[in-house]
């Protein structure tokens, strides 16, 4: 039976340490797979060990830290053993003096400046000099191969101040790549600390502090002013203003009333209140946010496995170019061999591929960290690097576009009654009835009339399709749609043109009536959310067509099409309809988005290119989609787009760039215009500048 061990290792922020990793396990048959996530400092293995010492002896065989990252541990930045700055900064004055010593006797194989050297290299080298020697005992080309070999063959052919000044530069750079990589693993684990330890929960008619894990679903639990919300839940008594940007990216507070979801991770501005909690610690929006960044983390986008693949052959190739350059001139043309020899270190510098392996995954993990913190979540790599590459977005109508609650929006009473009396009819029947038409219609009055009680209703009958009809005072009424009034025949030119109107403009009508009278009629419909015609118009300047595709009709999807500037609409679509339509769109647009909240739409986000699912729809859509917008707010639509176009401009920034770097540094060492100093200064100067980069999408708004 496979098992599957996750590792945390500290030292894991290079393809290097990666090489090494692999080359110590893959002799091990029981292994299966071996991932690495070089952000959260993990290899994943799957085995068929009945335990992980085996594993964990391996790691730990090659100098490096692991310990077993459990399902209930949360991930920690680990202090990894690197130099310490005071002694980086005493070591670069020994090279630097070994440097000017050479210069002034003019002579660097005297005494004064082999012992600063020596002395140099001792403070600064020990650890890649031990790398290194891992690395040669296990035959595995890494950087600190690479730099051994550099640092001892400098100092065979008698370049003492350059192997000091090679050996401080390389750990320095390491030493500050390692801080700046520490920087984005924070912009993803700092999520994990919005959220307080201990929480006020009511025991019984008294209040105690307990622990967040706790607590138990259903529990009751008090907020006072300035506080962290522990967990999710439903507001229970009392309002407050809630700052929910760690969670959602608002920039505003948002006013919260009995009834109201709160999110764990969001502040409490001003106001006490109360909520019943509705999610444990592992199942809160600021948990599944975090797993699945993390889960995201780990899966290579695209350009990743194309550098990866890239870097693979490319060492190698560079490795045994270096050593024909070496050996061939010497041994072919009898050309002196100080001179090639010192080239080839220089190339076998050039040769590690840090720089360009360590941008991708930079630079997509502060892509993510960026759009969690604007309320977008998105399950992996690949997805932010395709956002920018779709040609249509399809979305659904009611939950989506729509706010997926219909609210009464005008009301017409006739033949003499007011609008309270034809309220109150349509109220006090539809409170026996659980369709979303109803509940907006009892909405209406409660709303209106918070203080006045319904009318008692007696054989009250619900008929499918059409409405319900009940007795009050001996006389019966009905309150259904259009059909109903066909049927009963009171429906007259005045009325079907009245209909038709309020129809056109996208409402579902309802008539109030006795067996013989028209008392009135209710227009209810879907309201359109605040943000979809901004969203739907920022859509088309990125140069994406949009497509409603709903369930509903096609005159009430027209009317919101063009209330929002849709494009295209397609209505009366089932489930199975929107998944064709999805395969059709596919075909002429090639890279197509679907935006959908509900069950039904889930086989249609499943099939496109990128699914979007509205933060507050079905778990069906959100375990389905690809990304999620925390807030139900559209405009995070285009923001995604920009972010990813923004992404693939980064990414093709720091490739080029790695790639240009060596190209030039590989033409000065044929040259013999680059020393082996200047040459780690470039590569290693190369990955602090990819790093900084990447890490400038953190702060994209």
């Amino acid at each position: 039976m496979n098992n599957t061990t996750i590792f945390s290792i500290p030292e894991l922020d290079c393809p290097s340490e990666e090489k090494l990793i692999r080359k110590q396990l893959q002799s091990m048959p029981e292994i299966s797979s071996i991932d690495f996530n070089f952000m959260a400092q993990e290899v994943t293995i799957t085995h068929t060990f009945n335990d992980h010492q085996p594993l964990l002896k391996a790691i730990q065989s090659i100098g490096m830290q692991a310990s077993v990252k459990t399902t209930d541990s949360s991930p920690k930045i680990v202090a990894v053993q690197s130099t310490p700055w005071w002694l980086l900064a005493i070591s670069g004055v020994l090279a630097l003096s070994a440097e000017i010593t050479g210069l002034f006797l003019g002579y660097e194989q005297s005494f004064a400046v082999i012992a600063l050297a020596i002395a140099a290299i001792g403070l600064s080298g020990k650890g890649t000099l031990m790398k290194g020697v891992t690395a040669l005992r296990t035959m595995t080309l890494n950087i600190h191969f690479l730099m051994m070999i550099a640092i001892t063959g400098a100092m065979f052919i008698g370049e003492w101040p350059e192997a000091a000044m090679v050996t401080v530069l390389f750990a320095l750079a390491e030493r500050i790549e390692s801080y700046s990589l520490d920087k984005a693993r924070l912009a993803i684990k700092n999520l994990m600390a919005i959220t307080p330890a201990t929480a006020t929960v009511r025991n019984g008619d008294s209040w105690q502090t307990m622990p967040v894990n706790e607590i138990q679903v259903g529990a009751t639990i008090r907020v006072k002013p300035g506080e962290r919300i522990p967990l999710d839940g439903k507001l229970t008594a009392g309002q407050s203003s809630v700052n929910q940007a760690p969670i959602t990216g608002e920039s505003l507070p948002v006013e919260k009333q009995i009834g109201d979801t709160v999110y764990a991770g969001s502040i409490n501005e001003r106001g006490s209140f109360e909520f019943t909690v509705t999610a444990l610690p592992t199942d809160t929006l600021i948990a599944k946010i975090i797993r699945a960044v993390q889960q995201a983390q780990a899966e290579r986008a695209p350009t990743q496995r194309f550098v990866d693949q890239f870097s693979k052959y490319y060492t190698p190739i560079m490795v045994v170019f270096a050593i024909l350059v070496a050996t061939i001139p010497s041994l072919a043309f009898g050309l002196p061999f100080y001179p090639w020899i010192s080239k080839a270190l220089v190339l076998l510098v050039i040769a590690c591929p840090c720089a360009l392996v360590i941008s991708t995954p930079v630079t997509v993990v502060s892509g993510l960290a960026a759009a969690a913190k604007q309320g977008i979540l998105i399950k992996g790599g690949s997805y932010l690097e395709q956002g920018h590459k779709l040609k249509a977005i399809a979305l659904d109508k009611t939950g989506t576009l729509t706010q997926g609650k219909p609210i009464v929006t005008r009301l017409i009473p006739m033949n003499g009654q007011t609008e309270e009396q034809v309220l109150h009819l349509a109220a006090s029947l539809d409170s026996h009835s659980e369709h979303p038409v109803a509940g907006a219609i009892v909405c209406a009055w409660q709303q209106a009339y918070p203080d006045k009680p319904l009318l008692p209703i007696t054989q009250f009958v619900a008929m499918t399709g059409r409405g319900v009809a009940g007795f009050i005072d001996d006389i019966r009424y009905y309150v259904g749609n259009h059909q109903l009034a066909e049927d009963n025949r009171i429906c007259n030119a005045e009325l079907e043109e009245l209909l038709a109107q309020l129809e056109q403009a996208g409402n579902t009508t309802i008539v109030v009536s006795t067996d013989s009278a028209v008392l009135g009629v209710l227009a209810v419909a879907d309201t359109v959310r605040t943000h979809s015609l901004e969203a739907v118009q920022a859509l088309h300047q990125l140069g994406i067509k949009t497509i409603m595709i709903t369930g509903d009709n096609a005159i009430t999807a027209q009317a919101i099409a063009k209330e929002v500037n849709i494009d295209e609409v397609r209505a009366n679509l089932l489930p199975t309809d929107k998944l064709s339509t999805i395969n059709t769109l596919l075909e002429q647009h090639h890279r197509v988005g679907m935006v959908g909240d509900g069950m039904n739409d889930a086989p249609a986000l499943a099939k496109a290119t990128i699914g979007f699912a509205m933060g507050k729809g079905t778990d069906t859509a959100l375990e389905t989609a690809d990304v999620a917008l925390i807030d139900d707010n559209l405009m995070k639509l285009p923001l995604f787009i920009r972010l990813s176009q923004r992404t693939a401009t980064v990414l093709k920034q720091n490739i080029s760039l790695s790639i240009a770097i060596k190209v030039i540094f590989f033409g000065l060492a044929l040259a013999g215009l680059s020393t082996l100093w200047m040459a780690v200064f470039a590569d290693m100067g190369a990955s602090l500048i990819v790093v900084a980069n990447g890490l400038r999408l953190l702060r994209f708004r």
